[in-house]
């Protein structure tokens, strides 16, 4: 049966070698899984044909996708330019590939109090209409459109269902939130208890393992150093919401995949507990080397630890060449599985366009023959 492929070599279909991957089985080479939105040169390179600039859309970044990767995260076009304020009131400067906030409706910890109230308000609302049969066709409809632009492509979700956890710190700031936390626990404790139902009421609805076998939680909470939230507090209002949307989307045949920046080491044990199945985004920089990872937890997952700063964007193919050679020699990924090839920054604007290739180059030469 035909299929597509990546490399003319490749024994299994995407899917195939993703499920493998996932599942801990000789694959004939390491899936490779990126996010391909950002990068002109890239993008011209993969299709074939000059791109200039950002003058690009999904179709593109999607038809790239459906070439050169086996897993992708969801994809969307250059935010363009400029200044936006959303529903909410928070201001943000675009600036093509990425957008930052610059604005926020409130200024204080009794500000960010009245907006958080607002939104376990609206979570609450939401809860008592939920329809799952309109969730999961809403959902169906943006997985599919997606899907429909890369092929046999697998479509690693990481943005449609969270905790809400992350985007209440990182909309009020850190500041902010510190004196909130210390004020108002309760207010937050009662905002993700709403939001953590209401992730899970819609992962079971929206959970489809035929769609895909993998799934993103996606909250960032580390620094370079480690976590920058005590272990109490992570205790309190993130690792149950966790464990509730993982077990949910478990529940539906999905593995679970979990994504902070920065060294968190220290907090491993812990979102193991919650029952999450691997790791998102390795930075070597930060002392996250996913050979090590894969020996001192050798039944976990892992993704995207190639080196996309020092390496890819400073570096040479060649030595872009050694650094994937040693991720996958490194963790056995070609006898065990157990691991995406991948950057821990994504192809973003920096990374050189013949880095990115010789990462393709070296999947492709890593082989094994005994599948």
């Amino acid at each position: 049966m035909a299929f597509e492929k990546v490399f003319d070599r490749d024994i299994f279909t995407k899917r195939e070698r993703t499920e493998r991957a996932l599942n801990f089985l000789p694959v004939d080479r390491a899936p490779l899984h990126e996010q391909l939105s950002y990068n002109s040169g890239v993008l011209s390179l993969v299709l074939g044909r000059p791109i200039e600039g950002f003058c690009y859309g999904r179709e593109e970044i999607g038809e790239a996708a459906r070439r050169a990767l086996d897993v992708t995260f969801p994809f969307f076009p250059p935010v363009g330019t400029g200044m936006e304020t959303d529903g909410e009131g928070f201001a943000y400067k675009k600036e093509n590939w990425t957008k930052w906030r610059v604005g926020r409706p409130f200024s204080d910890a009794k500000g960010a109090r009245d907006w958080l109230l607002g939104k376990t308000k609206a979570n609450i609302e939401s809860l008592k209409s939920f329809d799952a049969g309109m969730e999961r066709k809403k959902y169906l409809e943006y997985f599919m459109a997606m899907q429909s632009l890369i092929g046999e492509t697998v479509l690693m979700d990481v943005l449609e269902i969270g905790t809400g956890f992350c985007d209440v710190f990182d909309k009020m700031g850190l500041e902010i939130f510190s004196f909130f936390y210390y004020d108002h626990p309760g207010v937050m404790k009662d905002y993700m208890e709403s939001s953590g139902e209401l992730a899970a009421k819609r992962a079971r609805a929206a959970g489809d393992s035929s769609l895909t076998p993998v799934t993103c939680v996606a909250e960032d909470f580390c620094t370079k150093q480690g976590p920058i939230f005590s272990p109490e507090l992570l205790h309190a209002v993130h690792y149950p919401y966790v464990k509730s949307l993982a077990e949910a989307w478990r529940e539906k045949g999905l593995k679970v995949i979990y994504h902070t920046d920065g060294n968190f080491r220290k907090a491993i044990p812990d979102l193991l507990e919650c029952g999450v199945d691997g790791f998102y985004c390795l930075e070597r920089a930060c002392g996250m080397h996913i050979e090590e990872l894969s020996k001192e937890w050798p039944g976990v997952f892992w993704a995207g630890g190639v080196d996309g700063t020092n390496i890819m964007e400073r570096g040479t193919p060649e030595q872009t060449k050694e650094e994937v050679r040693r991720v996958i020699l490194g963790t056995g990924a070609l006898e065990r599985g157990g691991i995406f090839v991948g950057t821990a920054s994504e192809i973003n604007p920096p990374i050189k366009p013949e880095n990115f290739a010789a990462m393709l180059e070296a999947t492709d030469e890593s082989r094994n023959f005994n599948v």
